[in-house]
């Protein structure tokens, strides 16, 4: 794959050569009938036959605009036309099948529908009355079961949406009730929360937003105030969303579906596609091109040119159960922006930088305050999250701080202090096993700490402090505990087996540093050990093979007070 897009991405043509550049490996991989693509053998919750489906779809976020956009490619105009006619069609031994409720294929069922109501001409007209009634029967199998309490009801919007933009029959007061829902979830500021789940992750931007902005340009005419709402949102949102990218473009690893990776800039491209423009069209420029570049210069693609599960590298341990093989197109979303018109300034704009930005914010609805460091970006949380596991749940939101830069690992085993890989973490050892900070009972964010009490074991509380500082974080922890026991304070993960490598360790901490970057951890009273932490190969998302710096306490019966300071620094 292509890595030096940095130099020569600009125009729309630019944009269409390297979105043909990921795509066009997959054309080979349809299966016989067109109505799936079959890149690999690992499993998910859901059937093969449903994995394929998955892969089939998602390059549609990119092709839609760039057909919308004026693009043509006969071979994926074909291949997407015959595979719309085989999945719907009960017949034939591709068919997508029967729907149930939580079903993956609703999630698939939103990208067809943003093709049916951008590009008909394409996905539908070329269609016989059999072929047409038949697709638009199985995509009214959505409104046949509830949806779970959460951006998925977006879905459900945007079939209806195309349903009813096609003349066909769908369900008004089920797109009414689902839209009221989404409201529901509005938290102000522009954050929404993730329906029941109440998390605030990549989900409200690259879904929520998202599809809401692809509302408001299509459905402008028939419900305005609601759209206008959406924009309105999304604007106010922007302001506080650009703060989880540092300047190379590289945005915070954080929460679950990372494995959809340049997908973390796609609200971007959603607000041009709508026409707004939270921030100057140059810096949205800038943003985007940036941050696909960032990904550009990773191995995030395997020796066929095909996107792999994983983040900064292909990488199983970090995926969730609903990861497969083609999940990771997810990220095409990015691509929106190839619908913008020839003459869009979007195309001529010189790529700027990041506006002026606050050195640290806090992000009161996201329960987030952020501190910008030269060269990287931490965001610090209070760790509280939905205890629903759909995989490494207590690392991608229960850390005390993420990092653009440092990334954050996820756990092999909880048996040994280096399978759990416990990077900015307080890790206690009890009876053969690794415990985190998992059951937060309460937290607060203000513009200079994060606190948070939570409790990693039966008979054990912490109330954590965390001060963000110019060089890094200051740690308090009070701890009352019932037993004797080990806990490791733990820093960010740096990159080894490369230049410069060295680890260091004294009576009171410990540091690792390379040629690029370093990160140390001292106990500031002088109560702890100094030790380095020989992670798991494969456990950090952005390097194979890392280490950790940590202070070991020796935690006694009772009221227990440590005093843990962080630094850290990379060349960006």
């Amino acid at each position: 794959m292509k890595t030096d897009w940095d130099r020569c991405l600009n125009s729309k043509d630019d944009f269409r050569k390297l979105m043909l550049c990921i795509l066009e490996p997959l054309i080979d991989h349809f299966t016989d009938a067109k109505a799936g693509i079959n890149l690999g053998v690992t499993a998910t919750t859901y059937p093969q036959n449903v994995i394929r489906f998955e892969a089939f779809s998602r390059p549609l976020w990119a092709l839609v605009p760039f057909w919308a956009g004026g693009g043509h490619h006969e071979i994926f105009e074909d291949y997407y036309r015959k595979g719309f006619i085989a999945g719907s069609d009960p017949e034939n031994r591709e068919y997508w099948g029967e729907c149930h409720a939580f079903d993956q294929r609703f999630v698939e069922m939103a990208a067809m529908a943003y093709g049916l109501i951008l590009t008909p001409e394409i996905l539908w007209d070329p269609l016989s009355d059999k072929e047409k009634d038949d697709l638009a029967e199985w995509l009214y199998e959505i409104n046949k079961y509830e949806l779970p309490v959460c951006n998925w009801v977006m879905f459900a919007v945007l079939v209806n949406v195309a349903l009813m933009k096609l003349g066909r029959k769908y369900d008004e007061d089920k797109m009414e009730k689902y839209l009221d829902g989404v409201d529901s979830f509005y938290l102000g500021d522009g954050w929404y929360q993730d329906g029941d789940s109440g998390q605030k992750d990549y989900y409200i931007s690259f879904a929520i937003h998202f599809y809401s902005l692809f509302y408001s340009k299509v459905m402008e005419d028939k419900d305005p105030e609601r759209c206008r709402i959406y924009k309105e949102r999304a604007m106010l949102f922007a302001k506080e969303f650009i703060y989880w990218f540092d300047e190379s473009g590289a945005s915070l690893p954080y929460g679950r579906s990372l494995t959809y990776r340049f997908s973390q800039v796609s609200f971007f491209s959603a607000c041009l596609m709508a026409g707004i423009e939270p921030f100057s069209v140059g810096v949205m420029k800038g943003l985007i091109v940036r941050h696909i570049c960032d990904w550009f210069r990773r191995p995030i693609f395997d020796r066929d040119d095909i996107l792999t599960i994983g983040y900064g590298y292909p990488n199983l341990v970090m995926g969730e159960r609903y990861n497969g093989p083609g999940s990771p197109y997810w990220a095409m979303k990015t691509f929106a922006i190839l619908a913008l018109p020839d003459d869009h300034p979007f195309w001529n704009a010189e790529p700027e930088p990041l506006p002026e930005l606050d050195e640290q914010k806090a992000l009161v609805k996201a329960d987030m305050l952020i501190h910008r460091y030269p060269g990287h970006v931490t965001a610090f949380v209070p760790g509280k999250y939905s205890p629903a596991g759909h995989g490494q749940t207590p690392a991608k939101y229960g850390k005390f701080a993420y990092d653009t830069y440092f990334a954050f690992s996820v756990t092999k085993s909880t048996c040994e202090i280096h399978e759990a890989s416990p990077d900015s973490m307080l890790a206690f050892y009890i009876n053969g096993y690794v415990y985190t900070r998992r059951i937060c009972e309460e937290f607060s964010v203000s513009e200079t700490e994060v606190d948070s009490t939570w409790v990693p074991f039966e008979g054990i509380t912490v109330t954590s402090r965390i001060i963000p500082t110019d060089t890094g974080h200051i740690r308090e922890h009070k701890i009352i505990s019932d037993r004797d026991s080990i806990a490791y304070d733990c820093g960010f993960a740096v990159e080894i087996d490369v230049d410069g490598e060295k680890q260091i360790t004294n009576p009171f901490g410990a540091r690792v540093e390379n040629s690029f970057a370093y990160c140390e951890v001292t106990s500031e009273d002088e109560t702890g050990e100094g030790i380095v932490i020989n992670a798991d190969p494969n456990t950090n998302l952005l390097y194979p093979m890392t280490r950790i710096p940590a202070v070991c306490y020796h935690i006694k019966k009772g009221e227990n007070v440590l005093r843990t300071i962080v630094t850290a620094e990379c060349v960006s």
